[in-house]
């Protein structure tokens, strides 16, 4: 399956945080992020979060980036 790096990037924050059992408003608490960062994005009314943003994303879920892009919905990412 082919999908875009934005789509993959939702897609394993809700994986991780289905995982953990908790709630987006929870990650951006975890993360120190404004809920608004993250919920915009979530939303798609925001797009290509910063890699600071998903390094505090990381942190939330108290995982490294590597762990978080070693996944297999990484692999089929297209450019946009």
């Amino acid at each position: 399956m082919t999908i875009t790096l934005e789509q993959a990037i939702r897609t394993r924050i809700l994986n991780l945080a289905k995982e953990r059992n908790i709630t987006i408003n929870k990650v951006a608490t975890l993360s120190g992020l404004p809920h608004t960062t993250l919920l915009f994005f979530m939303n798609e009314e925001t797009h290509d979060p910063r890699i600071s943003t998903l390094l505090h994303i990381c942190e939330a879920f108290d995982i490294s980036l590597n762990d978080f892009f070693n996944d297999e919905l990484f692999d089929g990412v297209k450019a946009e």
